[in-house]
């Protein structure tokens, strides 16, 4: 489900597979439908799940790489062409890059892929003044975090250990890098990866 969000603040939520093409054209198609033009793609669509290697299958892998590297190459395909000059393409990465804990071999994976694609894709829209970053977070506190059972568990304290800041993300620590990195305010960054981990690397 993607969430389209105008500069009002009005939300309108879209269902959709992104790992679909045709899902991925339909949510954008929603958002010019909705508001007439698009200048922002957050690419914040993902899934995550630890194993050990010896624990990874085919299956895991693959919904893994669908959602995280696939959706995100189908949905920026399909904004791409409505994007204009000053656009900004931000996508959701993750400290996991930096500190690739035991057990995250495919998640850690897919976010890596999201770095290299990030800057292929800021070289490739460059010319036409599209600017693409990856915003690269450390552990979130999020109904995702809450579902897998991460908060208040031993995953979280180890995470708080190797955070500087002493403490896991909150939503508005994240949605504020998003929104300088999709202003004017960041008009001379492209290709880059900002970790917003209160330090965690």
């Amino acid at each position: 489900m993607a969430d389209i969000t105008a500069a009002g603040g009005e939300a309108v939520a879209v269902r959709g597979d992104v790992s679909k093409a045709r899902d991925a054209q339909a949510i954008v198609d929603a958002a010019v439908k909705q508001f007439g033009r698009l200048d922002i793609l957050v690419n914040n669509s993902g899934v995550y799940g630890f194993a050990p290697i010896e624990s990874v299958t085919e299956e895991d892998f693959h919904r893994h790489f669908n959602i995280n590297v696939l959706g995100l190459l189908l949905t920026t395909q399909a904004a791409v062409k409505h994007l204009g000059e000053g656009s900004s393409i931000i996508n959701i990465g993750s400290v996991v890059t930096r500190i690739t804990p035991p057990g995250s071999a495919v998640y850690t994976g897919t976010k890596g892929a999201v770095d290299a694609i990030t800057g292929v894709l800021s070289r490739e829209l460059g010319a036409r003044k599209i600017r693409v970053n990856a915003l690269n977070p450390g552990m979130v506190e999020t109904e995702g975090t809450h579902a897998a059972g991460f908060i208040g568990s031993d995953f979280q304290a180890g995470a708080v250990a190797q955070t500087p800041l002493g403490r896991i993300g909150q939503p508005d620590d994240i949605a504020s890098i998003a929104v300088f990195l999709a202003s004017d305010d960041s008009h001379w960054l492209t290709g880059e990866q900002l970790l917003a981990g209160g330090g965690a690397r």
